[in-house]
C-alpha cells in the first residue's frame, strides 16, 4: 500500500482525534484542595478559577474549581468530564492547533447561571501527566477513568459553599460514557447526583463506533483515490478481526496493519476491550425514573451523529427520565458554530453554540438552581 497506507493512517487519526484517540488517566478517592493564584472573572457575581489538586491512588490530579466568592448560601455544582485523547481541563489538546476551550466555556456558562464547577486534567494531559503509568501504559484499562470521575465528584461535594443536594455531572463526547457510569453507580459509590448532561455523547458500544468511523474513512479514502478498493477491503477485514479479538479475548491479533496501529496497539488494548463492554443506551435505561438528563446532538457533528444519539435516547426513554434533547443546527463536535463539517476547525476562534447555551441555561434553572 505504501504511501496510500500512510495517508489512510493520517485520515483516520484526524477523524478520531477527539472521540477515539485514547489517553490514559487515573484517580481514585477524594482529596484536599490546594489553593494557588486565583483568577477573578467578571460577571453578575464575582467568580474565581481556583487551581486545586486531589489525590487518588498516589496520583496528584490537577484541576480548576470555579466558585463564587463571598457565598452567603451553598450553590449547586457540576463535575465536567472531558472527551478522549490528551484533552485537558479546558478541553484543549496538543493534537489540535489552536484553542478549543469547550470545558472552559461550559464552566463559564455554568457560573453565569450561579453554578460552581470542577474540571480536571486527566492523567496523560495537562499538569497531571502520566504519573506511575508512565512506565507501564499498557496496564491502564477503564477503571482509572471511572475512578477519577468518582474522585472528582467526591472532592467537589466536600468543598465549602457547595450544596450537596444540588450536584450534577456533565460529560462531553467520550466523557459522557463516564458521566453515565458515575450517574448509574456502575463506577462505584458517589455523593447523590441530581442532574446529568451528555453533550455530543458517545452513544453506542465503543468498538462499534470505532468500526463505523474507520469504515467511513476507508470509504472516503477509496473515493479520493488515495487507496485502492482492494486495500480498503483488506483494511476493513483487519478491523473486523481486531474487534473480534478485542471482544472475545481482550487481545490484539498477531498482526495489525501499520495504518491502524495509532489506534490499535498494546497501550490501548486493555482500555478498548473494557470500555466496549458498556452500551451507553443500556446504562441510560438504568437511571431512576424522572432523573433530569440533557442530551445534545448536531447535524454538523462529524464524529457523533444524531442517529447514534438516538440509540442512547431510546435507552434513556426506557428509564422514563426527565429528558431534554436539543438538536443543534450547524454546530460541530466541540460545540462551536461551524456547519463546514471540517474537524480541522476545532481550534479556530469560532463562537460557541448559542442554541446550546440557551438549552443549558433552561436545564440548569429547572434541575439544579
Amino acid at each position: 500500500m505504501g504511501s496510500g497506507r500512510s495517508r489512510m493512517g493520517t485520515h483516520a487519526r484526524c477523524a478520531l482525534i477527539l472521540l477515539m484517540v485514547v489517553a490514559f488517566v487515573s484517580v481514585v478517592g477524594g482529596g484536599t484542595s490546594v489553593s494557588a493564584t486565583e483568577t477573578p472573572q467578571s460577571g453578575p457575581q464575582h467568580w474565581v478559577d481556583e487551581p486545586v489538586t486531589f489525590e487518588a491512588d498516589g496520583v496528584k490530579v490537577y484541576g480548576t474549581f470555579r466558585r463564587p466568592t463571598g457565598v452567603r448560601r451553598p450553590v449547586p455544582a457540576v463535575l465536567l468530564i472531558a472527551g478522549s485523547g490528551p484533552t485537558d481541563r479546558n478541553g484543549n489538546s496538543p493534537l489540535i492547533s489552536g484553542k478549543v476551550d469547550t470545558l472552559l466555556t461550559l464552566a463559564q456558562w455554568l457560573s453565569d447561571d450561579g453554578v460552581a464547577s470542577l474540571r480536571y486534567d486527566k492523567l496523560g494531559s495537562g499538569r497531571t501527566g502520566l504519573g506511575p503509568y508512565a512506565t507501564d501504559p499498557d496496564a491502564i484499562g477503564i477503571r482509572p477513568f471511572e475512578q477519577e470521575a468518582v474522585a472528582g465528584l467526591t472532592f467537589l461535594s466536600r468543598q465549602p459553599g457547595i450544596s450537596r443536594s444540588r450536584l450534577g455531572v456533565m460529560g462531553h463526547s467520550e466523557g459522557a460514557l463516564f458521566a453515565l457510569l458515575v450517574a448509574t453507580g456502575a463506577a462505584g459509590p458517589t455523593p447523590p447526583i441530581h442532574a446529568l448532561g451528555l453533550l455530543e455523547p458517545l452513544s453506542r458500544r465503543y468498538l462499534d463506533v470505532v468500526s463505523e468511523q474507520l469504515r467511513a474513512q476507508v470509504s472516503a479514502a477509496e473515493s479520493a483515490g488515495t487507496i485502492t478498493p482492494q486495500s480498503g477491503a483488506a483494511l476493513e477485514e483487519s478491523v473486523t478481526t481486531i474487534i473480534a479479538d478485542l471482544r472475545g479475548k481482550g487481545t490484539l491479533p498477531g498482526t495489525v496493519p501499520s495504518s491502524l496501529t495509532s489506534l490499535f496497539n498494546p497501550s490501548t488494548t486493555k482500555f478498548l476491550s473494557q470500555a466496549d463492554r458498556y452500551d451507553p443506551a443500556r446504562l441510560g435505561s438504568e437511571l431512576p425514573k424522572g432523573f433530569p438528563v440533557l442530551v445534545s446532538c448536531s447535524d454538523a457533528d462529524v464524529q457523533v451523529s444524531c442517529d447514534d444519539v438516538g440509540h442512547l435516547v431510546a435507552g434513556l426513554s426506557q428509564a422514563e427520565v426527565h429528558l431534554d434533547v436539543v438538536h443543534l443546527v450547524g454546530v460541530d463536535h466541540v460545540l462551536k458554530e461551524d456547519p463546514s463539517l471540517a474537524a480541522t476547525n476545532y481550534g479556530s476562534p469560532l463562537p460557541f453554540s448559542s442554541q446550546l447555551r440557551e438549552a443549558l441555561q433552561a436545564f440548569v434553572e429547572r434541575s439544579l438552581t
